[in-house]
């Protein structure tokens, strides 16, 4: 198995994250911007992740996922993750309804990466920070590495 962990970061939670999925695997993991399309060739795993702004995920991984040509994907197995606050924490009644509305960044990058060929190898998965900045919720390093050891199944 050649997997590869694609992420982007703001205060490293994110990133911390992918490395625990990487190590999980046994997989590269590389900063969507450190990416070539190199990396890319024999892939028979690929996991994208980014942190959810604005119900989305952040531009280099939308850029990232764009530039992938169509079928490109094609035999790759597939999963999105994301790092993302705890809604029933905030307990912001109008923060709940806009992620009912618009959702988190794992499922859109999920629907791009099956969109160039790949199949959904794992349904896409968040994981939960304290506030917006962090540190990660205890235990979600963990969770991470189960998540992924899933993909092996």
């Amino acid at each position: 198995m050649k997997a590869l962990v694609i992420y982007d970061s703001v205060f490293g939670n994110t990133e911390k994250i992918a490395q625990a999925i990487g190590t999980s695997l046994g997989a590269q993991v590389l900063r969507v911007g450190d990416v070539k399309p190199e990396h890319l060739n024999g892939l028979t795993v690929l996991i994208v992740g980014s942190p959810t702004q604005a119900f989305q995920p952040l531009k280099p991984i939308k850029a990232f996922l764009k530039t992938l040509p169509s079928g490109s994907l094609k035999g790759v197995r597939v999963a999105g993750f994301d790092t993302r606050a705890d809604v029933q924490e905030v307990n912001s009644r109008i923060l709940t309804l806009f992620v009912k509305l618009f959702g988190y960044a794992a499922e859109p990058i999920a629907v791009r990466l099956v969109k160039k060929g790949g199949t959904q190898a794992l349904p896409p998965a968040g994981f939960f920070v304290n506030g917006k900045e962090g540190p990660l919720k205890d235990g979600e390093l963990e969770r991470a590495a189960a998540w992924a050891r899933q993909i092996q199944s």
